[in-house]
């Protein structure tokens, strides 16, 4: 069955899981904690994304976040792929180190936010990487102890956190404090990672019930939050993929340009759409692919088709190049 496209349009709340390949680990010493929190927090920052909540475990991580701008796969990639370069030089070993598909669920805010901080900043007491809660407000690989002011990360948005548990900061942080610890005897919680019906409806139980009452609720495994809050994302992606499908004349203006390019500069197209590494060609490539991209508003994915190249390829340019991207 082929696999689902990710939901995500900037301004979306996100629990993301990052796993090990195989369920190994990813951060072995201190040393390797502090890499991955630091590429967070610079992933962050470059691309304006808000982290709420975040935990690190031997083989996987917890994210909530809201997705910015450039939308959560440059993100992620930012986040991801220097620290698997990285970990694989300094501990000498070679492949990949995370799932090539890491999870990211959309939730609803309203219902699940307060939620969702609780279940990920309790992970390192119910993985007991800590024994006890007091040690979990010093614990500095989760978010937590950032909110309870024992630990500096510029880049967590604690204020937005806090201000769901109050308007000052010193009651705000033990309101929320004693929210935790309620949470402390729930264990794992799968009706926030879970899928389908169980996901979306909030346990087994509700499902239970709504199979006794034979009523008909919409679900979906990337999305947490109830059937009508499913169709909302739903009927919003579905616009914004026919938003971003080109129409024809904007194919053909296209076609054109790169056309009348490779004749102003004297390069075949065959050459441009081959995929040709030299010099000349990269740059007159960028230069299409930013008109492309930036002047006449296509998609990624289209621009890449338009040059022979791959969608990622044309991203990690212009991003390099400091130009505009449309995901």
């Amino acid at each position: 069955m082929p696999r689902q496209a990710r939901l995500d349009a900037p301004g979306t709340l996100h629990h993301v899981i990052v796993r090990g390949i195989e369920k190994r680990v990813i951060v072995r010493d201190d040393a390797d904690h502090e890499e991955l929190v630091s590429r967070l927090g610079r992933a962050a920052d470059a691309t304006r994304t808000a982290v709420y909540a975040w935990a690190l475990l031997p083989n996987h991580a917890h994210i909530l976040l809201r997705s910015g701008p450039a939308g959560l796969p440059t993100f992620m990639r930012r986040f991801l792929t220097g620290y698997a370069i990285q970990y694989n030089h300094r501990h000498r070993r070679h492949g990949h180190l995370f799932q090539n598909r890491y999870k990211s669920i959309v939730c609803d805010e309203d219902a699940y936010f307060r939620e969702l901080v609780r279940y990920i900043h309790l992970n390192p007491l119910r993985a007991h990487l800590v024994k006890r809660l007091e040690q979990l407000d010093r614990y500095p690989w989760c978010g937590h102890p950032v909110l309870m002011g024992k630990v500096v990360r510029p880049w967590q948005d604690c204020a937005y956190v806090l201000s769901w548990f109050g308007s000052r900061e010193k009651e705000a942080r033990k309101a929320y404090r004693s929210y935790v610890a309620e949470g402390t005897p729930l264990g794992r919680q799968p009706e926030l990672v879970g899928g389908g019906l169980i996901r979306s409806l909030g346990g087994w139980s509700q499902v239970r019930a709504l199979r006794t009452s034979k009523m008909g609720v919409r679900a979906d495994e990337r999305i947490l939050g109830s059937g009508e809050f499913v169709d909302r994302i739903l009927a919003e992606a579905e616009e914004r993929i026919k938003c971003q499908i080109p129409d024809p004349r904007r194919l053909l203006q296209a076609r054109q340009y790169v056309e009348e390019q490779c004749a102003e500069y004297g390069v075949s197209i065959a050459e441009v759409l081959g995929g040709s590494r030299r010099a000349p060609i990269a740059r007159l490539r960028l230069a299409l692919a930013r008109h492309l991209v930036g002047q006449l508003g296509l998609p990624l994915a289209e621009a890449a088709r338009q040059l022979g190249v791959t969608t990622s390829g044309i991203s990690r340019a212009l991003e390099r190049a400091g130009g505009a991207v449309r995901t």
